[in-house]
Order: structure tokens, then sequence, then C-alpha cells
């Protein structure tokens, strides 16, 4: 199936069903706000190596998990009960996705976060649909993730820990929180190992874009986000 050429004048894209098998769907055109929100909303995101044309994605299966089917392991939840980190949200965004660009990582060369990405997801955060979870270690900034949020949808896209199980923590810690505003998805993108543990799934691309469209009937929680602490009121 061709790839599909975006228009660089109109913020519209493809039927995501078009994807080819590796979840390819369409090149080129930019990432401004509004280009990236409606793609978010449409299940397709951007991913691509420095130098190459925006690459946009739609992946057949998608990886996936429901908040209210989240599984929190026995050893992390040991960790946890030790309070090892101070956990925020939106504090420290730049910094969240600069750790996340320039975090070495096994087996990876170099990063997709490019410059154009970084500034594409700050513009979104000061706009209020992109957000940081932050662990926190002795007043440094030691793991993290950041995402999108649109409707009742979490849109995960990269994490990084400087400190073992930091970044685990900040994402345990944003479940329940997720959960007690009614979210019903959070969007993994691609299958990993410690994702699974936390009981997201492989689904159907159709069956995603169907949950997605009924997710994004609610509003959308615009703004910064505060962590409002764990259930007994005291911080990680």
């Amino acid at each position: 199936m061709p790839v599909y050429v975006l228009d660089p004048q109109s913020d519209a894209f493809p039927d995501p069903n078009r994807a080819d098998r590796s979840g390819l769907l369409a090149v080129g055109g930019d990432l401004r706000p509004t280009r990236l929100l409606t793609a978010y909303a449409m299940g397709i995101f951007p991913w691509y190596n420095e130098g190459d044309p925006i690459l946009w994605h739609s992946p057949d299966p998608r990886f996936v998990l429901q908040p209210s089917k989240f599984h929190l392991p026995r050893s992390l939840a040991k960790t946890m009960r030790k309070r090892l980190f101070e956990v925020r949200f939106d504090s420290a965004f730049e910094q969240v996705i600069e750790a996340c660009a320039t975090t070495p990582r096994p087996g990876q060369h170099g990063t997709w976060i490019t410059a154009e990405m970084k500034d594409a997801y700050i513009t979104l955060h000061r706009m209020g649909y992109a957000h940081s979870i932050e662990s926190w270690q002795g007043g440094a900034l030691v793991g993290g993730l950041y995402g999108v949020s649109l409707g009742r949808v979490f849109f995960g896209e990269s994490m990084f820990a400087h400190v073992s199980d930091a970044s685990k923590v900040a994402f345990a810690s944003l479940v329940p929180v997720l959960v007690s505003w009614g979210f019903t998805l959070i969007d993994c993108q691609q299958e990993t190992a410690h994702l699974a543990r936390f009981g997201a799934e492989a689904w159907p691309r159709h069956r995603f874009l169907a949950e997605l469209a009924r997710a994004l009937e609610a509003p959308t929680r615009v703004g910064a986000w505060k962590y409002p602490g764990p259930p007994d009121g005291t911080n990680e």
C-alpha cells in the first residue's frame, strides 16, 4: 500500500487503516500543534530519526493499557512503600523531554526525540495538552515520563530513569490518578516488557480506534496537572 504524502497546507490525515504492515501511514507535513492534535485524535503519532522526513504511524496491533486493569508488581509496590521518590506532575516538562532524548538506552544509538520534536511537545505542554510525570530524589530529577492527553486518553511518549525504578514509580503513581479522573485508555504505542508487566496488551487497530473515539467524547483536562498524592495523603 503506498504511503500517503501529507499536504503541507492541511492538517488532514488519511484513514489510519491505510497504514502499511509496519504501521507507517504518511510522510511529510510538520509538527504544528493543530496537526499533532489531529493526529493523536485519529490514533496516529510521529516517529522518525534525525535527518529523515516526518513519518506518521498507526501500528496494528496497538499496545494499550486500561488504567482500571493496571497491575502493580509486588516488587514495585515494595519500592513505593519505601517512599524513595517525590512524585510531581508538570513541574519540569522541558527537563523530562530533554532527559528522555539524551539518556542512553541499551541497543539504541541516537534518539528519535529530535530538536524539532522537543520544540513541538514543549509547545503542546505550554498549551496544556502535554504533561510530565516526574520522580525526584534529593532535589534532583531522577526519572519520569511525558505524553499527550486528549479526552479520557493519555498517549505515552517516552520515559527515562537515572535511578532504578524512578520512571516506573512515576508511571505507577500516574495510573490511579487517571482512574480517579475517569480515563479509560493509556496508549503505549509499541510493546515493551515492563509495560506488559503492568497489564498492557496488544489490541487490533480497529478495537483501539473504536475505544479511542469513545474516550474522546469526554472533555480534555487542558492546563497544568497537579499530583494529588497517593491515597494515604503522603508523597512517594
